[in-house]
């Protein structure tokens, strides 16, 4: 049940019909992990947060540079030097006292992967490093919890839901299956704008909030966006049959119900 406080805060959402009290109830039961929290991090952890989502892991054991702050909205200069994740919980702890936050200031391996993804109901890749979207791609899988992707370099951005509870969604290593066919640009090497990282982390959580209010979620779908051309497009990908994450883990696990 929410309170009268939640139900006055949060009226606008609950008048949707896809979304109502049911669906508000269920945001603030949910529990997030952000890996990242940088350009696609900051909106995404603002938009979840401000959507009144229970409890958020924010992951990052990254500091703040002065060239973060043009796209990294949540920072100011005087946390420059200061860790990402802790500076993020910091502000947005203010801000939305409701959303329980727990701070990893370390980068996403595989022991905080074991602990962490038996807590969380959904994973938002936000990281610009294509080794640590293989790894976070494959635990997901592994551990049936479902992962939405999100990138952006220079003026173009690409979204993507990949859902292990589904038999015929495919993962990242079905649409990239090695490092060589991956889309190698980051921010570092190629540049960025900011509206593009506000643009495709909005979708990141605007997905969050319609998986989590149990609103139907295209999977196998690869959404690009160029910034130059105000476009979108919509590419129907194939889950690979020999594929080395999602293929095994499909053969070995029969699939579990969404939680």
């Amino acid at each position: 049940m929410l309170t009268q406080q939640q139900q006055l805060k949060y009226s606008r959402q609950i008048l949707l019909k896809k979304i109502g009290e049911q669906g508000q109830v269920a945001l603030s039961n949910a529990r997030v992990l952000i890996v990242g929290v940088g350009g696609l991090g900051n909106p995404v952890a603002l938009y979840l947060a401000a959507a009144g989502v229970g409890k958020l892991f924010l992951v990052d054991g990254d500091i703040i540079e002065l060239s973060n702050l043009p796209r990294q909205i949540l920072f100011s200069e005087q946390q420059v030097n200061n860790n990402k994740a802790d500076a993020a919980a910091d502000k947005l702890q203010q801000q939305f006292p409701e959303t329980e936050i727990e701070v990893i200031d370390e980068m996403f391996d595989q022991e905080l992967a074991d602990y962490y993804l038996n807590e969380v109901d959904l994973v938002l890749d936000c990281t610009d490093n294509i080794n640590s979207r293989y790894l976070i791609n494959k635990l997901c899988v592994q551990s049936k919890i479902p992962l939405i992707i999100g990138a952006a370099t220079g003026f173009d951005g690409q979204h993507l839901m990949v859902d292990p509870h589904d038999d015929n969604s495919a993962c990242y290593h079905c649409l990239y299956p090695s490092s060589e066919k991956a889309p190698a640009n980051n921010c570092q090497t190629a540049g960025i704008l900011g509206p593009i990282l506000a643009i495709i982390g909005g979708m990141q959580a605007l997905t969050a909030i319609k998986y989590i209010t149990d609103n139907k979620i295209p999977t196998n779908q690869l959404s690009l966006f160029d910034g130059l051309t105000n476009q979108w497009q919509q590419f129907t990908i194939k889950k690979n049959s020999q594929c080395e994450v999602c293929a095994k883990e499909t053969t070995m696990q029969p699939p579990l119900n969404k939680h």
